[in-house]
């Protein structure tokens, strides 16, 4: 038997709903995962649920048989069951209970795990011999002496500040910014956490990545807010746990594949499980924001407490949202042009589609359904239909406390895209976009596929991203773009030595028919520039989209040196993307 860890989550977890203690062993010979990233059902593992005892390997048997022991004689004042879950990494169990005291906790834990590496048996005396008697009274001895601290969630007596909760792969951001935005529209002093920082009542007040539970606690522990808008990352829901007992609502964007092969999870509905954390603690009381056009999502709906609401890119085609609304349900969908709040046989409008800046004249589609989604967020909040249409109309996506997705820049000839896609399913959509603005930019007249402009795309991902997520990326890109440029990301590496993440994109670019040069840069403004310098003077229309990761003010001040303004007026946006 191998430890994986022994990790303790200190708030809602994948695996129970309060802090527990996360043992993770491995049994047998090492074996690494393979399989389909959507597995037929007969080949799903749901990690939350617990297995039956008589499915045990006696290892784990007499692990769970000592930590209930070592519990009941030394109790910290944390009851709840010892459960143990599959993973679907091969011959790995985890084994959880909850606890109250930190060091008390490990100490069981270890003791435990010493205890079947000797093959002391759990139950009755333990017989003289090989220092068994020694053992036990030793590990017993420190288990006894261990206290230590509570976890460090905020439970709902001690929380002041309503939530909404917001995860997803795609999206999340754009839907935490749409939100927050349309609550401070609203009137209401926002304290709001994304993957940029720390936002208050639209001011940063901490750069860097807040979508864990430190994020979490410092929004939560401020006195200068009203309400809290959390974007949640599946890393701190696995590596801590949620920073607070429950929320008043949440979303789920969608799943796709990203971040897979971390933390055990590497299949999609793996990875839905792990989103609908932030579904599962929505009090009875509060709305879930479910995406009705992802399968993995909706089916989150059958394991909430809360009231559910769709959102559809379909409309009134899908027949889920069409059976929702049958039993008297809230969906948010768009008809006739019009984003707008279907509850039953109801109907409210909330904002045209050609008056929101950021879903492009709906060519946006991924920014229609976060627009959807961020319209039933704050309606959950308590936001009238009247301010949820106001804040879509007014939300820019260039300004200071929402650009880094989806930025448009323009000059004469030329359209610079910046965005923050960082897989399949982000870099499709942005292509789609690309592909419209090339369209009304080359009217015949351009030299890129179909007549369009040419459409440069600046590649680069984080090397954390599985093989066939980096080649899937370049696969698109090569079989739709017309120039293929790389960009490193040094900072971003993770484990990986640059030339597999240069080169699985290659891969990828190869697989989807690219045979022409690529072109490397060192990091993202240096690409950018090198790009304008090819095309200044040139009187044919360009595209360029960049995936932007590391150095967004970077690239931001250079395009302002450059000349190229950001479009955020609804009108000329329309007109970049009219048919």
């Amino acid at each position: 038997m191998r430890l994986i860890e022994i990790r303790l989550l200190e708030g809602p977890n994948l695996y129970r709903l309060e802090p527990v203690v996360k043992v993770e062993v491995a049994l047998g010979r090492r074996r690494t995962w393979y399989g389909r990233r959507d597995p037929e059902p007969h080949m799903l593992v749901r990690l939350a649920e617990p297995l039956p005892a008589r499915e045990l390997p006696s290892r784990i048997a007499a692990l769970v048989a000592w930590v209930r022991r070592l519990r009941r004689e030394h109790p910290d004042g944390a009851s709840g069951p010892v459960l143990v879950h599959r993973s679907s990494d091969p011959g790995h169990w985890i084994i959880t209970w909850p606890w109250a005291l930190d060091e008390r906790a490990k100490a069981i834990a270890e003791a435990a795990l010493a205890l079947v590496e000797r093959e002391v048996p759990p139950t009755g005396t333990v017989a003289p011999g090989r220092g068994r008697q020694r053992l036990v009274a030793r590990v017993e001895a420190r288990v006894a002496e261990a206290h230590g601290a509570g976890p460090a969630f905020i439970r709902d007596k001690d929380r002041r500040l309503p939530i909404v909760s917001i995860s997803g792969t795609n999206g999340k951001t754009t839907t935490t910014r749409l939100t927050a935005h349309i609550l401070r529209e609203a009137g209401k002093r926002v304290g709001m956490t994304t993957s940029d920082g720390i936002v208050v009542d639209g001011r940063m007040v901490e750069e860097g990545d807040w979508t864990g539970f430190g994020g979490a606690r410092q929004i939560l522990m401020r006195d200068d807010v009203d309400i809290a808008v959390l974007e949640t990352a599946r890393g701190g829901i696995l590596l801590r746990g949620i920073g607070y007992e429950s929320n008043e609502a949440s979303v789920v964007t969608n799943v796709s594949s990203d971040h897979l092969d971390l933390q055990g999870i590497h299949t999609l509905p793996e990875l839905a499980e792990v989103k609908s954390t932030i579904a599962r603690i929505t009090k009875p009381s509060g709305w879930v924001v479910l995406n009705a056009d992802d399968r993995h999502v909706a089916a989150v709906a059958r394991r909430v407490r809360a009231k559910v609401a769709f959102f559809t890119l379909d409309g009134d085609a899908s027949t889920r949202v069409r059976r929702h609304l049958r039993g008297g349900g809230r969906a948010y969908l768009v008809r006739d042009g019009v984003i707008g709040e279907a509850e039953g046989d109801r109907w409210r409008a909330l904002a045209n589609l050609a008056d929101v800046p950021v879903v492009l004249g709906g060519i946006a589609r991924h920014n229609v359904a976060n627009a959807l989604a961020a319209a039933g967020a704050a309606r959950a909040m308590g936001a009238t239909l009247a301010q949820v249409g106001a804040g879509l109309r007014s939300f820019r996506p260039t300004t200071e406390d929402s650009r880094g997705r989806l930025n448009v820049f323009q000059d004469a000839s030329r359209v610079v895209i910046v965005d923050f896609a960082h897989n399949e399913a982000g870099v499709s959509v942005l292509i789609d976009v690309a592909e419209a603005i090339a369209g009304t930019l080359g009217e015949g007249r351009g030299e890129g596929k179909g007549g369009r402009a040419l459409v440069t795309f600046i590649v680069g991902l984080a090397g954390d991203r599985p093989d066939d997520t980096l080649r899937g990326v370049g696969r698109q890109v090569a079989a739709r773009t017309d120039r293929f440029v790389q960009k490193e990301m040094l900072h971003y590496l993770r484990g990986r030595t640059r030339e597999s993440v240069l080169g699985e994109i290659r891969e990828g670019a190869a697989e989807g028919g690219w045979t022409g040069e690529i072109p490397l840069y060192v990091d993202e403004p240096t690409a950018v520039a090198a790009e304008l310098d090819r095309t200044e003077g040139v009187t044919k229309p360009e595209v360029i989209v960049l995936l932007c990761h590391e150095d967004r003010e970077g690239v931001f001040d250079l395009l302002a040196r450059r000349k190229l303004e950001p479009v955020n007026d609804p009108a000329q946006l329309a007109r970049l993307v009219a048919p």
